[in-house]
């Protein structure tokens, strides 16, 4: 069964209202114990031509293994990443379809740890990454009080 993840107005990657964002969505898959987004990073996000900048590919990475502890748990369970661990495999392409995968592979009393993968649409991975994640500190979440409203799923 698959069902979509709620995002936020203004981030950078899910940002419903971020006009210069990606605009990714995520959705659960629960039988597969994953989550899956798809994304086509346009041009000007390059760092080569026709390459996705590096930075991008890691934030894309950071927010989709960020997500995998929302597959069974709400808002209140944000979390942010306290290490990470990026390795490029091949240059990903700028304006091509590409599928965002994240998987949990642990939670403990500190956190959870989790891992993600970019793949081109012939399943090619071209970049992954591992990350620690943690709670977030309490004056994170008293800011993102006012952003829980618009935290929701689009209606599309």
């Amino acid at each position: 069964m698959e069902d979509r993840q709620p995002s936020s107005r203004y981030c950078f990657l899910c940002g419903r209202d971020n006009p210069v964002g990606l605009n990714v969505r995520w959705v659960n898959l629960r039988e597969a114990g994953e989550i899956r987004g798809s994304v086509s990073v346009p041009e000007h996000f390059c760092g080569y031509p026709g390459v996705v900048h590096g930075g991008i590919v890691a934030a894309l990475l950071d927010e989709t293994a960020g997500r995998t502890v929302l597959m069974d748990s709400g808002p209140e369970d944000l979390m942010v990443t306290s290490r990470i661990e990026v390795v490029y495999r091949r240059p990903t392409p700028t304006q091509t379809p590409l599928l965002l995968v994240g998987r949990l592979l642990g939670r403990d009393d500190g956190g959870a740890e989790a891992e993600a993968q970019i793949r081109l649409p012939d399943q090619t991975v071209t970049a992954r990454c591992t990350a620690r994640l943690a709670r977030a500190p309490a004056s994170m979440m008293s800011r993102w009080e006012a952003e829980r409203p618009h935290w929701r799923v689009d209606r599309e």
